[in-house]
């Protein structure tokens, strides 16, 4: 957040200043930006890099928390910074005094005093000042713009040579076609988030719109950003491994679900093996990666654009649209992907419930013929409402459940640090159980709609046909029929997919 932003009149610039703090009382725009040689970056390097002793910057400090308390309590609230934020001419549906606020109370009791602010504001300009020396390659002590070009398209971000001279001139304030370390921390020192290179570009966007008003044009570099063939991979190879890691509980569901009669897990295992041997119980294995891939690829790949939608619609960014916009979003990514993927999940289905004829599995392309040949190619959409019917609160409550129990653990048990692989793991596992077990009967209706051939004798004519047919021969428990073994499934293959999926955001620089 630009902490010195000029504003569009000179009146304005007149009045602001009389209430700007001074970031920094000796400017010295020709100064080199050069780290000391030897160990790891520290405040030295900083207060080099900018030409302050301790104590001017202890001033600069002070002054800008005294700015932000206008009304002398001795502390911020959550007004003081909003209100600060305003004052800095931040428009108001382009705040972050809610993260801001929340990343320097750091002992969480409603107030930031004096020493609060000063950790966030020591981590700021050390996180600030690493990213800056990565990006100054030449060492040359500022940002050239053809090194600040450099750095967004490692980081996968194409922007044109327009958009790249409005990013320098937003960020240089002398106007000397170069981004000094003081410049860089100006523009950056109340951004709340991460610094990395990505959110620094979607930052400079949202101030694009403000500074360029009426005129204003999108910048196009997120419209042309890799990160949806990233976010495929990473949905896709979580998908896979989950999927595959649980394939013998899932082949067991699916012969439990699809029995009418008394449903025991050990015969229900004796058979798969007498069918199958070991490999028995990953027939349609297979069949499943080629479903669940491109199925939990769309899934996050549309969860994470439709939470970005909801939060623009809501003035917010994507990360605090709270649990009923996690609940939509979610609900509506795993819609879109079961009906993407829906015709491979009905021969998945056929393929591990019919009869092996002489000891063989029917092949994949003899099955999916017969089916079109035989039924229709309106088989193939067979079960499809009850599966979305489930499936909309089941990916709504998976995701959002998810991402609720992961931000509480940041909150609460882990201090505001990321959560690791046992942290992930947990929350996977108590949202994969809770999504599953609500969602369970409309499963079953979907599986016994998909096992049937429509011309057999007894074939079920609809959704509500089963849902009586069940009730009326195997009561309420009949709905429950694979729910052990498909929690069995559902809790470790969520662990999994989440823990996966992470790593690979980290791996692809999703984060």
């Amino acid at each position: 957040m630009d902490a010195a932003k000029p504003t569009r009149t000179d009146t304005q610039n007149q009045n602001q200043n009389q209430r700007r703090p001074n970031l920094n009382p000796n400017p010295n725009p020709n100064s080199k930006n050069k780290k000391k040689k030897g160990g790891p970056i520290s405040m030295d390097h900083v207060l080099l890099a900018l030409q302050e002793t301790k104590d001017e910057r202890d001033l600069r400090i002070r002054a800008l928390f005294d700015f932000f308390d206008a009304a002398n309590l001795g502390y911020l609230d959550y007004p003081q910074i909003e209100a600060g934020l305003s004052a800095l001419q931040i428009p108001s549906h382009y705040k972050y005094a809610k993260d801001l606020f929340k990343v320097c109370d750091a002992n969480r009791d409603g107030r930031v005093d004096y020493h609060e602010f000063r950790r966030y504001m020591d981590d700021k300009e050390l996180e600030l000042y690493r990213i800056f020396q990565a990006i100054d390659v030449k060492h040359s002590g500022c940002i050239l713009p053809e090194e600040l070009l450099d750095a967004l398209l490692k980081a996968g971000i194409e922007i044109d040579d327009e958009e790249l001279a409005r990013f320098v001139e937003h960020v240089d304030k002398d106007n000397n076609g170069i981004i000094t370390f003081e410049e860089w921390r100006d523009f950056l020192l109340l951004y709340p988030h991460e610094a990395t290179i990505e959110n620094i570009y979607q930052h400079w966007e949202r101030v694009c719109l403000v500074d360029i008003g009426e005129q204003a044009v999108i910048p196009e570099g997120i419209s042309k950003h890799v990160h949806r063939g990233k976010y495929f991979i990473a949905g896709g190879i979580a998908g896979a491994t989950s999927r595959t890691a649980t394939a013998p509980l899932d082949r067991l569901k699916v012969v439990l679900q699809v029995q009418t009669t008394r449903a025991s897990i050990v015969p229900a295992i004796m058979k798969i093996w007498k069918e199958g041997g070991f490999l028995g119980f990953f027939r349609g294995n297979g069949l499943n990666v080629v479903k669940v891939t491109p199925e939990s690829a769309i899934k996050f790949y549309a969860y994470e654009s439709l939470k970005n939608v909801i939060g623009d619609g809501r003035g917010k960014d994507k990360g605090d649209i709270g649990a009923s916009g996690r609940l939509l979003a979610g609900g509506m990514a795993g819609a879109v992907a079961q009906s993407a993927i829906y015709p491979l999940d009905l021969v998945k289905t056929r393929l591990q419930t019919c009869e092996c004829e002489g000891g063989k599995v029917p092949k994949l392309g003899k099955l999916t013929k017969d089916i079109w040949v035989q039924e229709g190619p309106r088989a193939f959409y067979k079960g499809l409402v009850p599966s979305l019917l489930g499936i909309i609160p089941y990916a709504g409550i998976e995701l959002a459940a998810y991402e609720t129990l992961k931000d509480m653990s940041k909150t609460y048990i882990l201090q505001d640090t990321e959560p690791g692989p046992l942290v992930q793991l947990g929350c996977g596992t108590i949202s994969g159980a809770l999504g599953a077990t609500c969602v369970y009967p409309l499963q079953v209706i979907r599986t016994r709609m998909q096992a049937q051939r429509s011309n057999a004798a007894a074939a079920y004519k609809g959704m509500s046909d089963v849902f009586w047919r069940t009730l009326q021969h195997e009561g309420y428990r009949g709905f429950y029929k694979g729910l052990f073994p498909n929690l069995l499934k559902v809790v470790p293959a969520a662990s999994i997919t989440y823990l996966v999926y992470e790593t690979m955001k980290n791996r692809l620089d999703l984060d």
